[in-house]
């Protein structure tokens, strides 16, 4: 249970670990000028990505202003991470005088690059984009046996989604029960648009934000009962994994109803989630402060823990979580977490499709987890991510172009023993939903 964010896998950490692709692009000169500029900054992009050229000797300060050198070097080794080191320059194209088009080939993947390189004399680079990467002869097999590989438990899966229901691609343990994080979140997104749906509520209503938590990237040091809108609300759960909006929502549309319609969604194991819990009764159920709750509420069956949470709301509080404890590893992602298995939120993503909810839609597609590169190919791509120590969720909902049919691409990670590995479970989700693209 405990970071309940999205994959820190909540905004900041996803956004920093996806590679930002759109680098920059700044006006380029169509001057006919001779064509050694670009040829020369195109064979120096093998050493520019792996860091054995200075990044100020190779930018023009206009690109140096609109990307810093620590956001490109981010961008760098995400892409590393993903495809392995720069080996070669396959082609460099010129388009122009000084710009042009290469293909960098990594050691699992080919990235088309679009450069533009500057006027002044020292003929530093003003622009430089990459539009896509394609991995060389990558399968479904060849990314299972390595998420197979990872140390503690893995699983996933890819589906097509059909009017029936879902048909497999590709999956490993696709019926166990993992600890999913913030995952979880989608149910609650899930009902809320039914309760919209059902004339109960509209996305425009005014609440009060009324519970905070921690990891509440959107809701961070606002005043309690700041006026927002459910569709606010919804927005920060989702695109950032903000706690204070979650658990304003499940106290707004209630556990119960939620549970409901986990039930309902097709979940195979309802009951590891019941009852919901807040992040904040998460949170101090973890902690040390509660070493006398805690193992009372993991041996009680839904009803006793129902009871235990109730009675103690006036210690189940935000003030009364212990932060240290969570800072040396994993701590009880077996028994207090947020569980689902990869085909429970293949059949959630079908339930969430079905609302034909352009506000749900759009709320999941603000931070498509992935980056813009891995996302070009698909008309929609909706993200949920969640972690916490030891625990990694990624869950996709895609639209492909080029015949605009649904997958659904979901993968789980728990190690009890460690911290997993955020980074590289990315960089084989998004092989995974490449190869769905194909």
């Amino acid at each position: 249970m405990a970071k309940f964010r999205s994959g820190s896998i909540a905004a900041a950490m996803l956004a920093a670990l996806s590679p930002a692709i759109a680098i920059a692009q700044t006006a380029a000169t169509t001057e006919p000028v001779a064509q050694t500029a670009f040829d020369r900054r195109a064979a120096q992009l093998v050493d520019l990505f792996g860091g054995k050229v200075a990044f100020a000797d190779y930018f023009d300060p206009s690109f140096q202003n609109a990307i810093p050198e620590a956001q490109f070097k981010t961008f760098t080794d995400g892409l590393i991470r993903q495809y392995g080191r720069p080996v070669a320059i396959d082609n460099a194209t010129p388009t122009g005088g000084r710009s042009g088009t290469v293909l960098l080939r990594f050691e699992k993947g080919v990235a088309t690059v679009l450069l533009d390189v500057g006027v002044a004399a020292d003929e530093r680079v003003t622009g430089l984009r990459v539009t896509g990467v394609a991995v060389t002869n990558d399968s479904f097999d060849k990314v299972a046996a390595e998420i197979t590989s990872l140390p503690g438990q893995t699983g996933f899966l890819v589906a097509e989604l059909e009017d029936a229901g879902i048909r497999p691609l590709a999956s490993a343990s696709p019926d166990r029960q993992f600890a999913v994080g913030s995952t979880i979140k989608l149910y609650i997104l899930d009902e809320l648009a039914a309760q919209v749906s059902a004339g109960q509520r509209k996305w425009s209503d005014v609440v009060p934000l009324s519970h905070f938590s921690f990891s509440s990237a959107g809701a961070a040091n606002w005043p309690a009962d700041t006026p927002v809108t459910l569709q606010t609300l919804a927005n920060w759960m989702i695109s950032v994994s903000d706690n204070g909006a979650t658990d304003t929502l499940i106290h707004l549309i209630g556990r119960g109803p939620i549970e409901a319609r986990m039930r309902t969604a097709g979940h195979s194991d309802p009951s590891r989630n019941v009852p919901l819990l807040t992040t904040v009764e998460a949170f101090a159920l973890k902690g040390n402060n509660f070493n006398d709750l805690r193992p009372v509420f993991i041996k009680g069956d839904d009803a006793a823990q129902r009871k235990l949470i109730e009675s103690n709301q006036n210690r189940l509080t935000l003030a009364n979580v212990d932060g240290i404890s969570f800072t040396d590893g994993p701590r009880f992602i077996d028994s207090l977490e947020w569980f689902a298995s990869p085909n429970d939120i293949a059949r959630l993503m079908v339930d969430l499709r079905a609302r034909q909810s352009k506000t749900l839609l759009a709320a999941m597609a603000i931070n498509n987890g992935v980056g813009p590169v891995a996302a070009a190919d698909w008309k929609y791509l909706g993200y949920k991510g969640g972690s916490e120590n030891g625990v990694l969720s990624m869950s996709l909902l895609g639209q492909r172009k080029s015949d605009e049919k649904w997958f659904v691409v979901t993968a789980s990670w728990n190690n009890p023993d460690a911290n997993v590995a955020t980074e590289q479970f990315i960089g084989l989700v998004t092989r995974l939903l490449a190869v769905a693209e194909k």
